[in-house]
């Protein structure tokens, strides 16, 4: 999902006045005289099945209800006038990347959700609202949160039971300050390191991405039965399907090259990569809802050339996904997605709506949305079928989630966010990702009576360690959140410290060196190789690995990055070389491992390149030759 602040300032400025003027030209309650719901009525009852919930409350709503109920605005756009979503009886808002509450606490963001809540509930019918947020490894967009290290370490660790435990925590900790339902986990097949959204993919594997589907478990139970309760919320898989498996060049979004791109395969090799993982996220844990990726799919057996939109696959989202496959929840678009398709905007949602699509995450265009669409449907464009099948999968969500009896906040495990229990669980999952890749003459673990020289700025930069989608869209450098960076984790293990960022301070007398390098944060296509970005380690880094192994007899190099980055020359001067990955708030999980306190168990949840200009590649292709092979990971004791 894309950042709200993408826009200007102009054109949100116009887009709120439009929102405004629209919100009151859409009848909320045109239609049946029932001016609102009777206690009586069968869907508030909670002890009929929700079948029959649902099947009630569809009957009793207006065609601009149900409109109102597949529309999802950005909170930036109705935060001045809550009273929008009751004028648009809008279904759903969210919070896109750095849409965050002036009061960036928990109790803030609670306070919030429920402001929206109580508009919602003024509307006729009285349908709660469903809030949304990108909690892609931890309640990352509130300060405070247990920021967890990405998925693709997540993948290195090997452990469906932790991934499991990380997002019931993640769920916790983001019901328990409001929101309902997150946009994660992302089930892509990450097939090319050159994407800037390799890290949220667990692995360039699709078998290891199913035993990681664990994640679904955490976030939502066992059973639908388990969604209301305060420790659970609904789950997206993402994105549907094939974004990780986009050719580069090919993508046609800005200076994105292989972000929003085309997947070009025949549907043999689309099934067993990039479909595979979508089965059991439905068949076994029976995910709520599913995001459709911004890349287009372009099928090689009717020839190169017509790539088609996700957004717009009536073959990929209803035939193979809804009936095939069986998904009975709802898909919901990806930002301002559906705007990428050909037409002009009615064509454009009614393209959309027919291929299957549930909800619509339109920003900024809330209003604009709920009139073509209506238009649509009156136009008999849109069968009046295809809007009953969406809402009712989106009502079934909000009274599986309990909504209907508790529309507010359940504040219970608020204390928890961020607590020392939490933080251990992220700390743990730091020391399992962890990946020894070279350890000459068993440098390592270290000794703690050793002195320590420490250099490179992701050493102590803890917005570094925690990489994009950390309290905004792109993460930032810095001390944005609070935790251990992995200096302070080395400190607190050994006593003889120095450090120096640009290694610049006096290495006599260090008996070892401890070199830290890697990227700064990025996230979506901005990451993207080509776009500003490479694979290969900064100048900076290179000089601080140079300097450090040249003066120190031992040296080891940890690598906090979002991906695998050439180090084929640079492999020969370390003694250890340490895959660290993007660790998140627990930088301490990081010098567990570094001192034996945990051994090193992790494996390569991808190929590691010896080059750039290898990409793609992956394990199972002809001539196979990479530096560290997929799996690869040296064992230490404890």
């Amino acid at each position: 999902m894309r950042h709200p602040c993408t826009r200007t300032a102009t054109r949100i400025g116009r887009s709120l006045i439009a929102l405004a003027v629209a919100a009151s030209a859409v009848p909320a309650a045109a239609g049946p005289a029932l001016a609102g719901a009777p206690a009586s009525a069968p869907y508030l009852n909670p002890r009929l099945p929700v079948a029959q919930r649902v099947s009630d409350l569809l009957g009793r709503m207006t065609l601009e209800e149900k409109i109102g109920q597949m529309t999802q605005a950005e909170r930036g756009a109705i935060d001045a006038d809550p009273g929008q979503i009751t004028s648009l009886a809008l279904g759903s808002v969210l919070s896109g990347g750095s849409s965050v509450p002036s009061d960036n606490t928990p109790s803030g963001w609670a306070d919030m959700v429920d402001r929206y809540q109580a508009a919602a509930l003024k509307t006729r019918l009285k349908i709660p609202l469903l809030y949304g947020i990108d909690s892609v490894h931890g309640d990352n967009n509130l300060v405070g949160a247990t920021v967890f290290p990405h998925n693709n370490a997540m993948g290195a660790t090997r452990d469906p039971a932790l991934v499991r435990e990380e997002e019931r925590i993640t769920a916790t900790e983001t019901r328990a300050t409001g929101p309902q339902w997150v946009f994660a986990p992302c089930i892509c097949v990450s097939r090319d390191l050159r994407w800037g959204r390799t890290y949220e993919s667990f692995s360039e594997d699709p078998a290891l991405v199913i035993k990681m589907e664990t994640a679904l478990e955490g976030f939502q139970g066992r059973s639908p039965k388990d969604l209301a309760d305060p420790t659970h919320v609904l789950a997206t898989a993402k994105h549907y399907a094939g974004d990780g498996d986009t050719k580069y060049g090919s993508s046609t979004s800005g200076t994105y090259t292989i972000d929003q791109g085309v997947t070009i395969t025949d549907r043999a090799h689309f099934n067993k990569i990039d479909l595979a993982p979508y089965v059991p996220a439905v068949r076994k844990y029976h995910v709520g809802s599913i995001m459709p990726s911004f890349s287009s799919v372009d099928w090689t057996e009717d020839g190169v050339g017509n790539p088609v939109k996700m957004s717009a696959s009536k073959e990929l989202l209803t035939d193979v996904l809804k009936k095939k496959i069986g998904f009975d929840g709802f898909l919901i678009s990806d930002w301002e997605a559906i705007h990428q398709l050909p037409g002009d905007y009615a064509n454009q949602v009614r393209t959309a709506v027919n291929a299957g699509m549930d909800m619509f995450m339109e920003p900024y265009s809330a209003p604009q949305f709920e009139q073509t669409l209506l238009a649509e449907v009156k136009a008999g464009r849109v069968a009046t079928s295809r809007i009953d099948d969406a809402v009712a999968r989106i009502l079934k969500a909000k009274f599986e989630l309990g909504l209907f009896e508790h529309p507010y906040t359940d504040r219970t495990n608020i204390t928890s966010v961020g607590s020392p229990a939490h933080r251990a669980v992220a700390r743990r999952a730091v020391a399992e990702s962890q990946v020894l890749l070279k350890n000459s003459g068993r440098v390592l673990p270290l000794k703690k009576s050793q002195r320590i020289y420490v250099a490179g700025v992701n050493a102590d930069d803890m917005g570094n360690q925690a990489g994009g989608w950390t309290v905004s869209w792109q993460g930032s450098s810095g001390n944005i959140i609070p935790g251990a960076t992995i200096l302070q984790g080395i400190r607190q293990n050994a006593k003889n410290v120095t450090y120096s960022a640009d290694a610049s301070a006096p290495t006599a007398g260090s008996d070892v060196g401890v070199v830290v390098v890697g990227e700064t944060p990025y996230a979506e296509g901005v990451g993207d190789v080509g776009n500003g970005h490479t694979l290969n380690l900064s100048d900076a880094d290179r000089a601080n690995i140079d300097k450090v192994c040249s003066a120190i007899e031992k040296c080891v190099v940890l690598d906090v990055a979002g991906r695998p980055q050439i180090v084929t020359d640079e492999l020969p001067k370390m003694d250890a070389f340490v895959m660290s990955w993007l660790p998140g708030s627990e930088g301490a999980g990081v010098s567990d491992t570094l001192f034996g306190n945990r051994p090193y168990t992790g494996r390569l949840s991808y190929t590691w390149p010896r080059s750039e200009s290898q990409e793609p590649i992956n394990i199972g292709d002809k001539n196979y030759d990479p530096l560290f092979p997929y799996g690869y990971g040296l064992r230490t004791r404890r």
